[in-house]
């Protein structure tokens, strides 16, 4: 007698649905129905993620303008010059900007040896590069590769022809 592929399964929301596990192998399919129980049936599963969508939409929204905020209100406080480049960029290159320059001083000052005379040199070099194309580059950089970063960046930035940097 063959295993069967038509399998009726009663979801953890409640609905029982009738699932065609016939591509599935034959030694697989009660493991599979067992999975398929501990999760909600699938219009329940779209209906949930829908909902979540705009939350998290709205979420992520929230969370770019605070960074944006924060790195705004840094840049002013630091002096920091506007970054140049193409509009969309812009926020974006300010953000990267911010969050490695701020891991930067986690790392080299606060948790490592370099004192204020160190960290004003480095200061200077941020302020030299302002292509927001670069700091978007680097947003995945560790904070302690900074210097070397920089060093790289004002002794040979050349820029790009591309003119959406």
């Amino acid at each position: 007698m063959p295993v069967r592929t038509a399998w009726p399964v009663l979801h953890e929301c409640g609905h029982e649905v009738t699932h065609d596990l016939s591509n599935r192998p034959a030694d697989k399919r009660a493991g599979f129905a067992r999975w398929l129980a501990a999760k909600d049936c699938s219009d329940c599963w779209k209906a949930a993620r829908d909902g979540d969508s705009t939350s998290r939409e709205e979420w992520l929204a929230t969370k770019r303008a605070e960074e944006q905020a924060a790195a705004t209100a840094w840049a002013e406080q630091f002096d920091m010059p506007p970054l140049e480049g193409a509009a969309k960029a812009l926020a974006w290159g300010e953000r990267s900007r911010h969050q490695l320059v701020t891991a930067a001083h986690a790392a080299l000052v606060a948790e490592g040896t370099w004192d204020d005379a160190d960290w004003m040199v480095l200061e200077e070099k941020v302020r030299a590069v302002t292509r927001a194309g670069w700091w978007i580059d680097q947003r995945e950089a560790e904070g302690a590769d900074l210097p070397e970063l920089l060093d790289a960046a004002t002794d040979d930035d050349r820029g790009s022809e591309n003119p959406y940097r």
